[in-house]
């Protein structure tokens, strides 16, 4: 099971740090994502990690504003979001997967409930 928190309203400009926990499994064994879907919108790659948290993939559009990264002793995954835009608001949802760098939903087998970020003033 997966468990994402960390959600909230902010304003642009400002920053949220999403946590992923991850409970039954080896955590260590699966590449890490976080997706967002926005009203209306298709569920839409954000970034990944790797098994070893060396290797971080990262959608355009959030490239040098967010980071991704993981803590496998605790079973959990973070997504450091810096200089948030309205158009960042969204449910986000982690996932995991056994496929490096994958930016497919239909490629992650598990997901957390999702955590709504709300960007606006």
């Amino acid at each position: 099971q997966l468990q994402a928190s960390g959600g909230g309203l902010v304003q642009p400009g400002g920053s949220l740090r999403l946590s992923c926990v991850a409970s039954g499994g080896t955590f260590s064994n699966y590449v890490v994502g976080w997706f967002r879907q926005a009203p209306g919108k298709e569920r839409e790659f954000v970034a990944a990690v790797s098994w070893s948290g060396f290797g971080t993939y990262y959608a355009d559009s959030v490239e040098g504003r967010f980071t991704i990264s993981r803590e496998n002793a605790k079973n959990t995954a973070y997504l450091q979001m810096n200089s948030l835009k309205p158009e960042d608001t969204a449910v986000y949802y982690c996932g995991t997967s056994r496929v490096v760098g994958a930016q497919r939903v239909t490629l992650y087998d598990y997901w957390g409930q999702g955590t709504l970020v709300t960007v606006s003033s």
